[in-house]
C-alpha cells in the first residue's frame, strides 16, 4: 500500500524524506508528496506531484529546495479519490496549522465530513485523509492546542485503519505519529529520529526501530521518542534491531528486483529449513507449540491471501496426505463473513508475507475470540500478525522488494512442509524412515532450486514467443493445481496477460470452449500417479488449436513427442514438487513481462502489502 515516511533532526529532511520514499515504491503508488518545516518562513511548506517519485524529485530539486530539519512525506495508492495532486499527500487544515500523511482507509469519512461541514469547514479534495486532518485540527483548537489530546480525541472519533504521520506548525521539529490496524515503525539513531511504514524506507540510517501497536501515538523530537496510549499516559516500547542490511534491499546487479529474489530463494529455503531442521530432526522449539499440544489437534484450518492462500492450497494435499487430518484453506477476505464453525480441537494458521494483510489480521483476531488457537507464518519480525498470534513460525526469506511475491511464496511453502510431517509424527501417522527419508529430501531442495535457475534462458526464449499473447491457461491435477494457481497468478499481476489455473479434469465443463489456435496452455506434470490423466487434457487442448508448454520432472522425456516446449525440473520427494515447478513459472511470468516492456516490479494496480480491506 502507500509509504510513509517522517524525519525530525540535525540533517535537511527533505532528501532523507525522499531517499526513504525511494525505498518503499515497491509497495505500489501513483502520486507523491513532501512536507517539511522552513525554519526561515516558520510555515510547512507542501509540494506534491501526480505520477511517479521522480516527478516529485524534479519539483524540489531532490529536496534541495525544502529547507528544513522536520519533514513528512507520502506515496499514495488511491482509495478515495482518483490520483491527482489535489488528493495527493500530505494533507492539511486550512490555515496549514496541521499537516498529515496517511495510510489506511477512514470507513466513517463521510460522517464526520458532513459534522465538519456543518462546523464551517470546507474541502479541496475527495479523500479520507483531508476529513481525518481537519478532525485533529477541529480538536486541535478546543485543546488549546494540546498535540497529543487533539490526537486522541479525533482518532477514538475514527473508524477504519490508519498509520498517520503529523506536523503542528506551531511544534517546530516535532515528528507526531499514530496507528491502528496499518504499520508504522519508529526509529532512532545519533541525529535525529524517523517514521516509515516499512522497514527498508530507514534501513540506511538506522537499524534500531519500535513497532507501534494499535492505538498507540508516538512523539518524535530530534534526541527523544515517546510513545502514549489514546489516553495520553506515556509507555514503554521495546527497541528492536533489524538484522539484515541495507544491501540486501537493492538490487545486487540485477536488472529487476523479481528477478534477484527469484535468485534468492536457495538461499532463503535454506535458512528456513536449517531454522526448524537440525541434525536431521523437526525442532520447532522457536515457534512455541510443543508436541501434546499439536497431537490434540484434529484439524487444521488454513487462512490466507493471494500467494500465502496458494501455499495453504497445496499444503491441504499434502497435510492431509501425510497426517489424516481434515484441512480446511479459506480466503481471509471471506473468512469472518462466513460464519465460520471453530471449535478448540482446531489450530488456525494464518499465512501473511508482511505479517500485516489487513484480512488475515482480521481474521486472526476474530479466531482469538472464539478462543481457538492460532499458529502464524509471516516474514516480518514484530509485525501484527507475528505479535498477535499464539504460536509464530518466521520464514527466513530476508527483504522482498518486488510486489510480486517469489522467495516469500517459496519459504512459506516450506514451513508448512515441516508442519505437515510433524504433525505426522507427533500424531504417529507416518514411520520413521519414510520421515527420514523426506527429511533428507527437503534439505536438497535449495540445490535443486539453484539448478533450475542455471537453465532460465530457454525460458526466456520461449517467453519471448508469447509476449503478445490474450490468454494463458494453466492445466494440472492435485498438487499440481496447487501450483498452476500460483502460476497463473504471476503471469497475471506482471505481464497484465489474462490467465486463469484450472484442474485439468474440469476442462470439459465449459472451459475448454475457451481455446482456440494458438491459445498457450501449460500443464503441470509432476505428480506420477496424475501425470497420464493431465496429459490426456493436453492433448484434447492441442487438438483444438492450443499450443503446450509442459512443466515435469526430469526423465519424462517421453513428453517431447507430445508438448511443444517442455521444462523438467529436477526429482524430488512428489510432496515437494511445488517448490521446484513453481521456478519456471515464476521466471515465465518475469520473462513475458520484460519482453512486454513492462515495470515488473511495480505492476499496475497492485501493492505489496494490502493493509486495508
Amino acid at each position: 500500500m502507500c509509504g510513509i515516511v517522517g524525519y525530525t533532526g540535525r540533517e535537511a529532511a527533505a532528501p532523507i524524506v525522499l531517499d526513504g520514499l525511494s525505498k518503499l515504491e515497491y509497495r505500489g503508488y501513483d502520486s507523491a508528496g513532501v512536507a517539511v518545516f522552513n525554519e526561515a518562513t516558520n510555515e510547512i511548506d507542501i509540494v506534491k506531484t501526480k505520477g511517479r517519485l521522480k516527478n516529485l524529485l524534479e519539483k524540489t530539486d531532490s529536496g534541495k529546495a525544502m529547507p528544513g530539519g522536520c519533514g513528512i512525506g507520502h506515496t499514495r495508492w488511491a482509495t478515495h479519490g482518483a490520483p491527482s495532486e489535489k488528493n495527493a499527500h500530505p494533507h492539511c487544515s486550512d490555515d496549514k496549522m496541521v499537516v498529515m500523511v496517511h495510510n489506511g482507509i477512514i470507513e466513517n469519512y463521510q460522517e464526520l465530513r458532513d459534522h465538519l461541514t456543518q462546523k464551517g469547514y470546507t474541502f479541496y479534495s475527495e479523500t479520507d485523509t483531508e476529513v481525518a486532518v481537519k478532525l485533529i485540527a477541529y480538536y486541535y483548537e478546543k485543546t488549546d492546542h494540546n498535540p497529543l489530546e487533539s490526537m486522541s480525541r479525533a482518532l477514538l472519533r475514527v473508524r477504519g485503519s490508519f498509520a498517520l504521520g503529523i506536523m503542528f506548525k506551531d511544534r517546530p521539529g516535532v515528528v507526531y505519529a499514530a496507528r491502528k490496524d496499518s504499520p508504522l515503525i519508529v526509529g532512532q539513531n545519533e541525529g535525529g529520529a524517523f517514521i516509515a511504514s516499512d522497514v527498508p524506507a530507514i534501513l540506511s540510517y538506522t537499524r534500531n526501530v519500535y513497532y507501534l501497536d494499535n492505538m498507540e501515538m508516538a512523539e518524535l523530537h530530534e534526541d527523544s521518542i515517546k510513545f502514549y496510549n489514546m489516553n495520553g499516559d506515556e509507555i514503554e516500547k521495546e527497541m528492536v534491531s533489524i538484522k539484515w542490511d541495507a544491501e540486501a534491499a537493492e538490487k545486487g546487479g540485477f536488472e529487476h528486483f523479481m528477478m534477484k529474489e527469484i535468485h534468492e530463494q536457495p538461499k532463503a529455503l535454506k535458512d528456513t529449513i536449517n531454522t526448524y531442521i537440525k541434525d536431521g530432526k523437526i525442532d520447532l522449539s522457536s515457534v512455541g507449540i510443543s508436541p501434546e499440544e499439536f497431537a490434540q489437534y484434529h484439524r487444521i484450518c488454513i487462512v490466507a491471501c493471494g500467494s500465502a492462500y496458494h501455499v495453504g492450497i497445496a499444503a491441504k494435499y499434502v497435510m492431509e496426505d501425510l497426517t489424516g487430518l481434515m484441512v480446511d484453506v479459506d480466503f481471509a477476505s471471506e473468512f469472518r463473513y462466513r460464519n465460520p464453525k471453530l471449535s478448540k480441537d482446531t489450530l488456525v494458521i494464518i499465512i501473511s508475507q508482511s505479517g500485516e494483510t489487513a484480512d488475515s489480521l482480521a481474521a486472526l483476531r476474530l479466531t482469538k475470540e472464539m478462543g481457538v488457537k492460532t499458529l502464524a507464518i509471516v516474514n516480518v519480525v514484530g509485525s501484527s500478525i507475528a505479535r498477535e498470534a499464539d504460536y509464530v513460525m518466521y520464514t527466513l526469506a530476508g527483504p522482498e522488494i518486488a510486489v510480486a511475491t517469489t522467495k516469500a511464496y517459496s519459504t512459506q511453502l516450506i514451513c508448512m512442509y515441516i508442519l505437515s510431517m510433524y504433525a505426522a509424527q507427533v500424531r504417529g501417522e507416518i514411520e520413521e524412515s519414510a520421515l527420514d527419508h523426506m527429511l533428507q529430501e527437503i534439505v536438497l531442495l535449495p540445490e535443486k532450486v539453484a539448478s533450475i535457475l542455471t537453465d532460465k534462458e530457454r525460458i526466456q526464449w520461449f517467453a519471448n514467443k508469447f509476449a503478445s499473447a490474450h490468454d494463458v491457461f494453466f492445466i494440472g491435477r492435485g498438487l499440481d493445481y496447487a501450483i498452476c494457481q500460483e502460476g497463473s497468478l504471476k503471469m497475471k499481476e506482471v505481464s497484465y496477460i489474462h490467465s486463469e489455473a484450472y484442474a485439468a479434469g474440469e476442462l470439459k465443463h465449459g472451459t475448454i470452449s475457451l481455446i482456440e489456435d494458438g491459445t498457450l496452455v501449460i500443464g503441470v506434470l509432476t505428480q506420477s500417479h496424475l501425470c497420464e490423466k493431465t496429459l490426456s487434457n493436453m492433448q484434447e487442448v492441442k487438438s483444438r488449436g492450443a499450443y503446450l508448454m509442459g512443466v515435469a520432472e526430469n526423465g519424462s522425456y517421453y513428453l517431447e513427442d507430445m508438448v511443444d516446449f517442455v521444462v523438467y525440473v529436477p526429482k524430488t520427494d512428489p510432496h515437494f514438487t511445488t517448490t521446484l515447478a513453481i521456478i519456471p513459472l515464476q521466471l515465465m511470468g518475469y520473462y513475458v513481462s520484460v519482453a512486454r516492456g513492462l515495470d515488473v516490479d511495480k505492476p499496475r494496480n497492485l501493492a505489496k502489502s494490502v493493509t486495508v480491506e
